[in-house]
């Protein structure tokens, strides 16, 4: 019995067919590093605004208003990551982050003008942990 011959047209869409199996999981691949290069990028904004922070809270008799854009710099960040973000580790970390920045906060408007921001930079170490790929 003769071997049996595939039309080309046949052939070409079996190659096709193939070609995006392959480039679907390779698509989604790209998809989670871009997340996840996105979230090492905010994380990394963010220690940049916690070290704002740190010379915020350590220069507060000086500008006391700079704590606050700090703070804020860091919640818009959170804002940007967790929107980005599906992955629980992650979201807990922001989580996490968000309340340490809402005690600071706080202790601020309470008049404490050298809150403890210990808190903030752990969260945000845990961040910065959680997001690298």
């Amino acid at each position: 019995m003769p071997a049996r011959r595939r039309s080309p047209h046949r052939r070409l869409a079996l190659l096709a067919a193939a070609a995006a199996l392959i480039a679907a999981p390779a698509a989604t691949g790209c998809s989670a590093v871009d997340k996840a290069l996105d979230c090492v990028r905010t994380a990394d904004t963010i220690a940049d605004s916690v070290t704002d922070l740190q010379q915020a809270v350590a220069n507060a008799s000086d500008d006391p208003t700079q704590a606050d854009e700090a703070l804020d710099a860091i919640d818009k960040n959170l804002d940007e990551i967790g929107d980005r973000t599906d992955d629980t580790d992650v979201s807990a970390a922001v989580d996490d982050l968000g309340k340490a920045v809402g005690n600071v906060r706080t202790a601020i408007k309470n008049g404490d003008e050298t809150p403890d921001i210990t808190p903030v930079t752990d969260a945000a170490g845990e961040l910065t942990k959680v997001c690298t790929p």
